[in-house]
């Protein structure tokens, strides 16, 4: 037995440009500016690097469990810092190219 609805999206290219549908909605296109080249889109790289720097910074502070604490904290700490630090690097260092995005509204 078939489906009746379909569980795919439809995807629309420059060429279904104008194109209408029955219920009055039609393909709409526009050019936007997208980053292309980036190696770690997930910025892997400069969190695992910050949570380790920040792990071995909070290791140095306090005694007993108070040091264990503060490791935990310059971890996450770090992690969070070589996060964005990679972020800002990849938007300044990307390629950006104009692509033509198609869309039903």
């Amino acid at each position: 037995m078939a489906s009746v609805f379909s569980a795919s999206a439809q995807t629309y290219g420059p060429k279904d440009e104008g194109r209408r549908f029955n219920d009055g909605t039609k393909v709409v296109c526009k050019n936007v500016e997208v980053q292309r080249n980036s190696k770690d889109p997930n910025r892997i790289a400069g969190t695992a690097t910050g949570a380790v720097v920040g792990g071995l910074l909070g290791n140095q502070v306090g005694g007993g469990s108070g040091k264990k604490i503060a490791t935990v904290a310059g971890a996450v700490a770090g992690g969070a810092a070589g996060r964005q630090i990679q972020g800002n690097s990849q938007s300044k260092n990307g390629d950006r190219i104009v692509e033509r995005q198609c869309y039903r509204r």
